[in-house]
């Protein structure tokens, strides 16, 4: 189930939250220990899971080793870096990046607009 009590997740939801569940595990766990601590009261399917965790390595976002007849899985990047590559993709598959991040900014809240000028004035951490 989705966090608002409907049937279906907003998109990368349950991507994120497999990745924070691997990330605050600190280990690697097979899909049904994942499923398991997302959702310990049932709700959500293996299949799901699998699903997700597949399409996550294909992305190169968790680690995979074979352990018996499954996998088990790691993460390689946090919720924020998958979102942040999923803005990175949209906006690189638009010509006018002008354009798209000023229609992007003029969309933002008035905290998370000055959050963001905060950053971008802010010396490069690399």
């Amino acid at each position: 189930m989705d966090s608002d009590g409907g049937g279906r997740r907003r998109p990368g939801e349950l991507e994120a939250a497999v990745l924070t569940t691997l990330r605050a595990a600190g280990r690697s766990l097979t899909p049904g220990q994942v499923r398991d601590l997302i959702a310990p009261e049932g709700g959500l399917s293996y299949s799901a899971v699998v699903t997700t965790l597949v399409r996550l390595h294909k992305k190169q976002a968790v680690t995979r080793r074979r352990e018996g007849r499954s996998y088990r899985y790691g993460a390689l990047v946090d919720a924020a870096d998958m979102v942040a590559q999923r803005m990175s993709a949209l906006l690189n598959a638009e010509s006018d990046h002008a354009n798209v991040l000023r229609r992007f900014v003029s969309e933002l809240d008035a905290g998370d607009e000055e959050l963001l000028r905060r950053l971008l004035s802010e010396p490069d951490p690399e």
